[in-house]
């Protein structure tokens, strides 16, 4: 890293493996091969497929469920689920008030489960082939205009213009993200040694644990060296290399980083867009309005299929579009 000051780059620390609690919870309610079978799935996820600690957990919940339905409608080992089980499982759900995405979700994570199962040889027949689920809700992600997106920042500037140090946190927080677009997980993961000030780049580590490089501009570079020039009043024996600390000195969670930009766009005043995820989509956009190519974007972004990032192009002609209608004299 080249950080300003003398400040010496802080070791690494490598990500650990995804916790999972599938045979701690399940063990009292469900037949211990099931939770089992369930256990080794979720191992499975988290040291060959890479994924997430919070995609782990996800899974878990999903199957966690769906097992449980499936004990109650007589099933006691993974050969006696069937179609019919899982149908009525997710009609629950559907009942349930759970929206589309989410039984969308639940019901990807039914297929891959039992896949696993069959490749196993935990199942003779997959019983998931067949489990359709509603298809997802199309809708445009929010995106901010330029203006908000300037107001955004400099609401944030103007809150950390006393030097405290949690307000000069959050700009820095504010306008990393806005800057590289990364997701609220990558930028909690982060540490001071991520950063190369001198060529502006950060090495974020995505999804899978597939690792990418993105660059900021120098409102972001200088919003982080204020904040690494304080970071010192806020760490505590528990921040370790961690970029972004929490008020008690700890690694800034996810949940905390939400909170901090959820307050920054209600005080907008006139947008109904919330969390991190708004500014992912706002950084994609104004990339592409301004000219940027979409499989650069797709790098930015650590998408793995282009199909995901061309989302945004159409986000970018329904906002000429709604320019055109209001403007134009004889649209």
């Amino acid at each position: 890293m080249s950080a300003p000051g003398p400040q010496q780059p802080l070791p690494r620390e490598q990500p650990e493996p995804a916790r999972h609690s599938g045979e701690l919870q399940l063990g009292s309610t469900l037949d211990p091969a099931l939770a089992r079978a369930l256990s080794d799935f979720l191992r499975y996820l988290a040291l060959e497929r890479g994924r997430s600690a919070h995609t782990v957990r996800a899974y878990e919940s999903d199957l966690s469920s769906m097992l449980a339905s499936a004990v109650g409608d007589g099933a006691w080992d993974l050969s006696g689920i069937d179609l019919a089980m899982l149908r009525r499982w997710l009609g629950r759900q559907s009942d349930s008030g759970l929206s589309r995405a989410t039984l969308a979700r639940r019901a990807s994570s039914v297929r891959a489960f039992m896949a696993w199962a069959l490749r196993e040889g935990r199942v003779e027949a997959d019983p998931a082939l067949r489990l359709a689920a509603p298809k997802r809700d199309k809708h445009l992600p929010a995106v901010l205009h330029r203006e908000q997106a300037e107001r955004l920042v400099e609401g944030a500037a103007g809150a950390a213009s006393e030097g405290d140090p949690v307000a000069v946190r959050d700009l820095a927080l504010v306008e990393f993200l806005y800057a590289t677009g990364v997701r609220v997980g990558e930028l909690a993961g982060l540490d001071v040694d991520d950063l190369d000030f001198e060529r502006r780049t950060a090495r974020i580590l995505g999804k899978g644990n597939k690792e990418r490089t993105v660059p900021f501009g120098e409102p972001a570079a200088a919003a982080l060296t204020r904040w690494l020039a304080v970071r010192h009043t806020l760490a505590s024996a528990a921040s370790g290399p961690a970029l972004f600390l929490g008020r008690r000195g700890g690694r800034l969670g996810q949940r905390q980083a939400r909170d901090v930009v959820d307050r920054a766009l209600r005080a907008l005043g006139d947008t109904s867009a919330s969390g991190p995820h708004t500014l992912r989509h706002t950084a994609a956009t104004h990339l592409l309005d301004g000219g940027a190519d979409l499989r650069s974007v797709q790098e930015l972004l650590g998408h793995a299929s282009l199909a995901t990032t061309q989302l945004y192009t159409h986000v970018s002609v329904e906002r000429l579009r709604a320019s055109y209608l209001s403007s134009h004299p004889r649209a």
